[in-house]
């Protein structure tokens, strides 16, 4: 029936159809009929989020001339790889006959009927504050490090009679994502990326199956199913979001810890885990930054030389339980002046994490920000399972500056840390 339509039709239609959504979509693509004021959109990857978003951004840019819209996304080469240049960003579904114009340096989109779109930074709050909008798209709400950015982001949205705000992201089990759910002006859609099997490669798709079907894992990413915490994890959601910070003290000692990968390659196991974190004045800790990724040797080892210099860190904790003198080796070639200390897990790994565990439930611990993918491992791991790269780093940091450190260390220049 489709192929007989298009067939029909004449160029100029055939240009118009070729960019009218509401004939290709989904129906859970199509913006939904009834007074909503946020349309969340939680779905595994690959269902055609990003799509969406895009679409509903280029309807009410192209149907209500003058408006001004919020595009928010983790980071700033998110929102512009993703949101803007990506393959299903705006730039790439707008028609010829009604593209907007972008200015990166200026962080804008302008359409030919005087519509515009902001793009804004999940890691930089401020930049929403003071700003007004229409309307709004934030992508991967869940991944942001600073959820004040979501806050700053609804109190500007408040132009016009019906200010509206579509998220799309994949799920994770944290406040925002249960508040939102839970608020009666909400419309909610749900996916798996299964849904959009015809758009995606066959290979890709069973190689996901094969690997992540009926796995806790593969429930969030793939089903976007909003999981509740893992009975015998030594940690909560909800602990961590109670001992989130979003400024912190001066520091006594600042850390880089380093649970290295001795090789890379695409899998993910092979990430090297990085963190930096510090004690405060106030005797407490924090997590200040994880900068873990997959890498090799060379790569992670200037990463955390970079983060001891960024950071005006004391100390590069290493463990060399894989690597070894090639671990102390590979970070002095980049500097051989660092101070570093080897150390060599002769415990397991649940005994070790333990300790750490209980500063968290005594409020000892803080995290500036939220750190997603090192959440998720904190509170899905149990003992008996290999421990993710990411928790081990953040476990020798923590073990350094709360229970294994001196117990007064040099106090560090205020200009850094306030």
């Amino acid at each position: 029936m489709r192929r007989q339509l298009i067939e029909s039709l004449t160029d100029d239609e055939a240009l118009a159809l070729l960019y009218d959504w509401r004939f290709w979509a989904r129906d859970k693509q199509v913006v939904p009929s009834w007074d909503w004021s946020s349309w969340l959109i939680l779905a595994g990857r690959g269902f055609g989020k990003t799509r969406t978003g895009a679409e509903t951004v280029r309807y009410w840019a192209e149907t209500l001339p003058g408006i001004r819209i919020a595009l928010v996304g983790r980071t700033a080469a998110d929102v512009r790889d993703v949101m803007v240049e990506g393959e299903s960003g705006l730039l790439a579904i707008s028609p010829p006959y009604c593209m907007p114009h972008y200015e990166p340096s200026k962080r804008r989109l302008t359409w030919p009927n005087g519509s515009m779109a902001t793009t804004y930074s999940g890691d930089k709050p401020d930049q929403l504050r003071g700003p007004q909008h229409h309307k709004a798209w934030a992508d991967e709400l869940a991944a942001w490090r600073y959820i004040d950015a979501y806050d700053q982001l609804l109190f500007g949205l408040r132009l016009g009679h019906d200010p509206q705000l579509i998220i799309t992201t994949t799920p994770r089990p944290i406040q925002v994502i249960r508040d939102l759910v839970r608020e009666s002006t909400t419309a909610i859609t749900r996916g798996s990326t299964f849904e959009n099997a015809a758009n995606l490669a066959p290979r890709a798709l069973e190689k996901l199956r094969s690997k992540y079907e009926n796995t806790r894992l593969g429930r969030q990413e793939l089903f976007a199913e909003v999981l509740d915490d893992v009975p015998g994890a030594l940690w909560t959601h909800g602990n961590l979001e109670q001992n989130r910070v979003k400024e912190v003290p001066g520091m006594k000692r600042v850390v880089v810890a380093i649970d290295p990968a001795v090789s890379a390659n695409e899998d993910s196991s092979n990430e090297t885990g990085i963190i930096v974190a510090g004690r405060g004045a106030d005797n407490d800790g924090y997590l200040l930054d994880d900068l873990s990724l997959i890498a090799t040797p060379d790569q992670w080892a200037k990463v955390a030389v970079k983060a001891y210099r960024d950071y005006r860190a004391d100390l590069i904790v290493a463990e060399v339980n894989q690597g070894g003198d090639m671990v102390l080796h590979t970070i002095r070639t980049i500097d051989p002046n660092i101070p570093i200390k080897a150390v060599r897990a002769t415990r397991g790994k649940y005994t070790r994490a333990e300790p750490v565990a209980a500063l968290y439930e005594q409020g000892r611990v803080h995290h500036l920000g939220m750190f997603p993918t090192l959440e998720d491992q904190y509170c899905t791991w149990v003992q008996g399972e290999d421990s993710p790269d990411r928790l081990d780093a953040a476990v020798w940091a923590l073990t350094e500056l709360m229970l294994g450190g001196p117990s007064e260390a040099r106090q560090r220049p205020n200009n850094l840390w306030g």
